[in-house]
């Protein structure tokens, strides 16, 4: 059982970390540091206080720059492959003992999915608020993100199956909403 829930909190982290990068890293960083959630042994430098100290860093750089509208939309480009490797890290730190091969094939593939395919969901978000507002509306975007990125890392160590649930809602509607665009855009160049 332990092992499914360490599971379900790395995924849901991981979704977190598709819209925000460095909230799952803080968050989780002070669970472990407190003893909430234990971490394996080669990430317990996450709860460190110089780890501590540069995620929160982290965390008020990305905020603030996400405020610029220009910069977010130049952010995204960095921040989805990004997104792919931070939720695969934060998944697997929280993997119990399993080989390696396992242990960083299902992080790979639950936990960077998953941030892959939220942090495409909020790209597409930015994208579709530029082009009807010409920015202005970004900072709207960009505080919902926050909001939901310091919610679902919070909720993922509180109720992780609860959390998983919502990551798999908020994946199949952003994959819904992926498949309805391309359809319209392939009937409108047909």
């Amino acid at each position: 059982m332990e092992h499914l829930v360490g599971i379900c909190i790395g995924i849901g982290l991981s979704a977190a970390s598709g819209f925000r990068l460095f909230v799952p890293f803080l968050v989780l960083g002070v669970a472990q540091r407190v003893g909430v959630v234990p971490l394996g042994e080669s990430f317990q430098w996450m709860g460190s206080t110089p780890a501590l100290i540069a995620f929160s860093v982290a965390l008020l750089l990305e905020v603030a720059a996400y405020y610029i509208p220009w910069l977010d939309n130049l952010l995204d480009t960095v921040a989805t492959p990004a997104a792919v490797a931070a939720g695969t890290l934060l998944t697997v730190s929280l993997i119990p003992e399993f080989s390696p091969f396992v242990k960083w094939s299902m992080a790979l593939i639950a936990g960077g999915g998953v941030a892959g395919t939220v942090q495409s969901g909020s790209v597409a978000a930015r994208c579709a608020s530029s082009a009807t507002t010409g920015g202005v509306g970004n900072p709207v975007i960009s505080t919902v993100e926050l909001a939901g990125s310091v919610a679902l890392s919070l909720l993922s160590l509180a109720i992780p199956v609860v959390a998983v649930i919502l990551v798999l809602i908020l994946c199949f509607f952003i994959l819904r909403a992926s498949r309805r665009f391309f359809r319209r855009r392939r009937t409108r160049t047909a």
